[in-house]
């Protein structure tokens, strides 16, 4: 008997699939789906299921195996125009996350907090000068962690509008692999012209020093476009939901602006709530696994529905239900394991600068198309919203 065919669509932007829910709410939580690209694979839709597998090296990241899910009918197996380190298995992967992971710790983090403050005041100084409404993704979203990221990276900003466009085109279900393939043959072409550069006259930025520590360009260029497309389109996404659920919710917000120590824990529900990578945790079996007393066998292809995770009961008291206070960080919304996600550190002190300066600052902004009219990525593999008209009061 087929597998019932995934689905991809949430019932609301704060809830799974409603497939997605009745998986993990019917015992044993795990079961068969197939995929957009055609192949049949496990789902595993609670949160200890998918630590378990996110943690256990029977299951491989490695995107040339054959059998990894699919979202695409792409020829399987087929070599990818770029290897990152989320692609990697032991002991190739370690090596490679320790070459970088000193430029994303707490202290480092730190350190860009001043220059990260003065981007969202004048990209808010620029959207208070500009017209009303505004769409809030364009003036906001989007260019702060573009800028952050270009920065840290050394890649010239003037240029946002070449990645932005090609990582969107990258992260579309609805497109071609064709049109997936040429952008991302013209960002890797981009960014190893970059990096010639780089490597031609050396720049004290993160690539710069990557070259400088004598690590292979082409390394170099595959660490590159990992930051680079990760490190704006996930943050830019979170920005503008979290937004739109501040302003729906005015008396937490208004709680927010009084105390700013309640940002954090905020950022961490709507980090949970949203999940916005929700398909990123894909495996294949390389043994059989047993979990849950399910059986998977050895090139199995493993998906995990991370938001159902992040909602399951067994681990989130009112699980449904939007607590900003909540906190909890047992979350897989960055990942776990080994491949959890390099920048959080980065992305949460983001997210806690601009909420905090936004309302702030602007503390008639509200938005100019109700919640439910705004346009979310359900066609996207980064969940999102495409625009956010906002307007506000002039100050006196």
């Amino acid at each position: 008997m087929t597998a019932p065919a995934l689905q991809t669509t949430r019932r609301c932007p704060y809830a799974p699939p409603e497939q997605h829910t009745r998986i993990r709410d019917t015992d044993p939580g795990i079961s068969q789906v197939t995929l957009p690209g055609g192949q049949t694979a496990w789902a595993l839709s609670r949160l200890e299921h998918i630590r378990a597998m996110l943690t256990d090296p029977r299951f491989s990241s490695d995107r040339r195996n054959p059998n990894f899910p699919r979202f695409t009918r792409e020829r399987p197996g087929r070599q990818p125009l770029l290897q990152t380190m989320i692609q990697l298995d032991p002991p190739e992967h370690g090596p490679a996350r320790k070459a970088v992971v000193g430029e994303f710790t707490v202290r480092r983090m730190a350190g860009l907090r001043p220059r990260i403050q003065e981007i969202v005041d004048e990209q808010i100084d620029a959207m208070l000068a500009g017209p009303r409404p505004a769409d809030l993704v364009q003036a906001l979203s989007l260019p702060v962690p573009s800028l952050v990221i270009c920065e840290q990276l050394g890649v010239p900003y003037h240029d946002h509008d070449f990645f932005q466009t090609r990582s969107a085109t990258l992260l579309s279900r609805a497109l071609t692999a064709q049109d997936r393939q040429q952008a991302l043959t013209g960002l890797r072409d981009y960014l190893r012209d970059l990096i010639a550069k780089k490597a031609a006259e050396p720049t004290d930025d993160l690539l710069g020093r990557q070259l400088a520590q004598g690590n292979d360009p082409e390394d170099v260029l595959s660490l590159a476009f990992l930051l680079l497309f990760a490190g704006h389109e996930t943050t830019a996404n979170m920005i503008s939901l979290g937004v739109v659920t501040l302003l729906e919710r005015p008396e937490e917000l208004a709680a927010l602006r009084e105390d700013p120590a309640r940002t954090l824990p905020a950022i961490e529900e709507l980090l949970r709530v949203y999940t916005i990578a929700e398909f990123a945790n894909a495996r294949v079996a390389v043994a059989d696994v047993e979990i849950g007393g399910v059986t998977i066998r050895a090139g199995d292809p493993v998906l995990a529905l991370s938001t159902a995770a992040n909602h399951d009961p067994s681990a989130f008291d009112e699980a449904d239900e939007i607590k900003l206070d909540r906190g909890a960080r047992n979350h897989v919304a960055f990942g776990f394991g080994i491949h959890q996600c390099l920048g959080q550190n980065l992305a949460r002190m983001e997210l806690q600068i601009v909420f905090d300066t936004l309302f702030r600052r602007i503390p008639t902004l509200r938005l100019a198309t109700p919640a439910d009219k705004l346009r979310y990525k359900d066609d996207a593999l980064i969940y999102g919203i495409h625009e956010v008209p906002v307007t506000w009061e002039e100050s006196a």
